[in-house]
């Protein structure tokens, strides 16, 4: 027979759902994947995650889940702690400086459930005025099942709504901007950037190691909502498509590690080359290093260099 604490624990299970949309700047419900967060300490924070087994852009492959998914959980894990710990009020804008992970490839399998997740932050480096935080950064341990599964950090800078419009200089309307962004132009072959035809960020150029980004404003995740320039996530997956464009015949390549940093905004309205070499390759040639530049204007948007592992190595 059941004992009155067992009754009470089934009739009232506990319970779990995602934070605030809001917190994490996603319009879609589905496609925010924190799940919850509490202070361990002086600028130290644990967050919870949870990764679906199947996803329409951060698909899995090779029965792994894909690493974007975590830069993606990086992401919002900077936002939900500048605004709910740190304080910074809705409508400010958060730019990314750099982001850096290396992953455990083992800890990436897809098992039988969602993958739930535990992020180990500590935030450092924390510049305020005025009592908000202008720019930190967030050292991120990942934890899956008590195994580590990946440690990153990311840089970003925060704006108040006044100082954005002056840094933007006339290009803060975004619900504009992505209404006139140019169609974007064909994408390369599913065979060369290893995504489907929809997901494709790279457009051929008579170069087999230089592309043209091409940026889609009604893809429904990379641009869940209207923004005023190419998103962080785009640019991340630019990166990887560019490491197996390289290379496409080794197909069960998967950035295992990437440091990228962002120098400037890359606006819609001008092409954005991105241009990749090898830098190196591991003897077995199970692993390779590349370099990934993006190039608007003349100038260097984005610097990345990235470490693709076979993943039929692992």
């Amino acid at each position: 027979m059941l004992t009155t604490q067992e009754r009470r624990l089934i009739a009232q299970p506990d319970l779990t759902s995602t934070v605030a949309r809001e917190y994490v700047h996603r319009a879609a419900v589905s496609e925010v994947f924190l799940t919850g967060w509490a202070k361990t300490g002086t600028d130290t924070f644990t967050v919870s995650a949870q990764w679906p087994r199947s996803h329409s852009f951060y698909t899995p492959s090779h029965d792994m889940h894909d690493p974007m998914l975590l830069c993606e959980t990086i992401r919002q894990c900077g936002m939900l702690l500048s605004h709910t710990e740190y304080g910074l009020p809705f409508g400010h804008n958060i730019g990314w400086s750099r982001v850096q992970y290396a992953l455990n490839p083992q800890a990436m399998r897809i098992a039988a459930k969602p993958a739930d997740i535990t992020l180990h932050v500590t935030c450092s480096d924390i510049r305020s005025r005025r009592s908000l935080p202008t720019s930190m950064t967030m050292h991120i341990e990942a934890v899956r099942d008590d195994s580590l599964l990946a440690v990153a950090s990311i840089g970003f800078n925060n704006y108040s709504p006044a100082v954005y419009e002056r840094l933007r200089a006339g290009r803060s309307d975004a619900a504009r901007l992505s209404e006139s962004a140019p169609t974007p132009p064909d994408p390369v072959s599913r065979s060369v950037a290893g995504r489907r035809r929809s997901d494709i960020v790279l457009s051929p150029t008579q170069e087999r190691w230089r592309w043209q980004l091409r940026v889609d404003t009604a893809h429904p995740v990379l641009f869940d909502h209207p923004l005023d320039h190419v998103p962080g996530m785009l640019l991340l997956e630019s990166v990887r498509q560019a490491g197996l464009a390289l290379e496409p015949s080794l197909g069960t390549m998967m950035p295992t590690s990437m440091d990228m940093s962002f120098n400037h905004y890359v606006e819609f309205d001008a092409p954005c080359w991105v241009e990749a070499e090898a830098v190196s390759s591991h003897e077995s040639g199970a692993r390779r290093s590349v370099r990934v530049n993006g190039i608007q204007g003349g100038r260097f948007a984005f610097t990345a260099t990235a470490e693709m592992t076979d993943m039929s190595s692992v």
